[in-house]
C-alpha cells in the first residue's frame, strides 16, 4: 500500500476542538501553521541546555499573525461581516489583508505615519487595503480601529478580538505535539502583548487536559525604547527600530502580566543594539532570518543564559521573516557585495578565501 500523506490543513482543521468555531463556520485558511522547529546548536551551547526555536515567519505572510487571522476572519465571515478592520505595526495589516482578500471582504488597514517596514506596507497594498496613516502611534491607531467597529458595520480583528488569542495558542500545541512535552521556558519579543498571553493560554489547557504534565516559565523581551512593562507604565512615544513591537501601551497589558506571573516568569528589555546583533548572529548561525521585533527574544536569552537551568528545554518563539524589513537588517552593513573581479575561477577562489 503507497503511504498516505498527510497534507497539513490549516490550524482551524488541526486544533478545531480547541478553537471557538462551530460547524457552520466558514474556515478561511492559507495553510497557516504547522511551521519548524528548529534546533539551534548555537543557544544550546550557550545556555548548556536544548534550544529549539519555533520559526513563525514561515506562516503564510510571513509571521505569527496568521495563526491568529485564521480565526478571527472565519468567526466575523459566520457573523456576516463585509470588512474588517485593524491598526497595526505592520505584520497585523499583512496578515488581515490577505486573509480578507481570500475571504472576499473589505480590509481597513490604521498604521502610524511612517513608522512601518516597507515589506509589510508592500504585503497589505498587494492584497487590496484601504490604507490609512494616521499623524500617531500604534495606540492611538488602534483607538479609531476600535470606534470604527462600534460605530460603522465592520469587524475588528486585531488582538483586543479575543478570537485572536484564540488561534495563536496553536503554537504551543504544536511545540507540545513535536516535543511530547512542554518545555521548561519559552522565551518571545512582546510588543501589543498578545502573542505571550496566547502562548500561554495553550499550554495551561494542554495542561489541564493532560496531555502535557507541565507549563513553562514564560520569559518576555521588550525593546528599551518601547518597554511600557518594564517601566510599569504606558509610554506615550515609544522608539524602537524593531518596528513590530513599537508599541507604548499594550492591548493584552493585563492578560501578559497574569501569563509572567502566573508561570514565574518575566518581562525584561534589550537594547536595539542586542536586538541587531542577535539578528545577524541568527541568520549566520542557524540560517533563520528573522525581523529585528523576532530577534528580540534571541537577545534576551543572551543576555540571561547565565540564568537558564542547565539543562533545560527552551523555547524561542522567532515571529515574523527577515524580509519583512531588508532595510532595517541591512542598516550596518557598508556594502552587499564583497569584491568585485573579472569572471576567472582562480580570482573567485582567492576572494572566497580558498586559496
Amino acid at each position: 500500500m503507497p503511504r498516505q500523506a498527510h497534507l497539513w490543513r490549516g490550524v482551524i482543521e488541526e486544533y478545531r476542538e480547541w478553537l471557538p468555531v462551530t460547524p457552520q463556520t466558514p474556515v478561511i485558511s492559507l495553510g497557516e501553521g504547522g511551521t519548524p522547529l528548529v534546533h539551534s546548536g548555537w543557544l544550546s551551547g550557550i545556555v548548556h541546555g536544548d534550544v529549539w526555536l519555533k520559526v513563525e515567519g514561515n506562516n503564510p505572510t510571513g509571521s505569527f499573525k496568521d495563526r491568529g487571522m485564521t480565526a478571527a476572519i472565519s468567526v466575523a465571515c459566520g457573523e456576516g461581516a463585509k470588512a474588517v478592520v485593524c491598526a497595526s505595526t505592520g505584520n497585523t495589516s499583512a496578515s488581515m489583508t490577505a486573509y480578507a482578500a481570500h475571504a472576499g471582504l473589505t480590509p481597513i488597514v490604521l498604521v502610524p505615519h511612517g513608522k512601518i517596514a516597507a515589506g509589510k506596507m508592500a504585503q497589505a497594498v498587494m492584497c487590496g487595503a484601504t490604507v490609512i496613516q494616521l499623524n500617531g502611534g500604534f495606540d492611538q491607531c488602534l483607538q479609531v480601529a476600535r470606534d470604527l467597529a462600534d460605530q460603522y458595520p465592520v469587524a475588528l480583528v486585531n488582538s483586543v478580538n479575543p478570537v485572536r488569542i484564540q488561534g495563536q495558542k496553536t503554537a504551543s500545541f504544536e511545540i507540545v505535539d513535536v516535543l511530547g512535552e512542554a518545555p521548561d521556558l519559552h522565551v518571545l519579543p512582546v510588543g501589543n502583548a498578545g502573542n505571550i498571553s496566547a502562548y500561554w493560554l495553550g499550554y495551561r489547557e494542554y495542561a489541564e487536559a493532560g496531555i502535557s504534565q507541565n507549563t513553562p516559565a514564560m520569559w518576555g523581551f521588550q525593546a528599551e525604547g518601547a518597554a511600557p512593562f518594564v517601566l510599569g507604565h504606558p509610554i506615550e512615544h515609544p522608539e524602537t527600530l524593531a518596528t513590530a513591537i513599537r508599541i507604548g501601551n499594550p492591548a493584552s497589558w493585563h492578560l501578559a502580566v497574569a501569563a509572567r506571573d502566573d508561570s514565574a516568569g518575566r518581562i525584561h528589555a534589550v537594547t536595539d543594539q542586542q536586538i541587531l546583533s542577535a539578528q545577524r548572529e541568527l541568520a549566520s548561525r542557524e540560517g533563520v532570518f528573522v525581523e529585528p521585533a523576532s530577534a528580540a527574544g534571541v537577545a534576551g536569552l543572551l543576555n540571561s543564559a547565565a540564568e537558564v537551568e542547565r539543562g533545560a528545554t527552551v523555547v524561542i518563539t522567532v515571529t515574523g521573516h527577515g524580509l519583512k524589513d531588508t532595510e532595517t537588517a541591512l542598516s550596518g552593513v557598508d556594502s552587499i557585495v564583497d569584491s568585485v573581479i573579472e569572471p576567472d575561477v582562480h580570482a573567485a577562489a582567492q576572494v572566497a578565501g580558498l586559496v
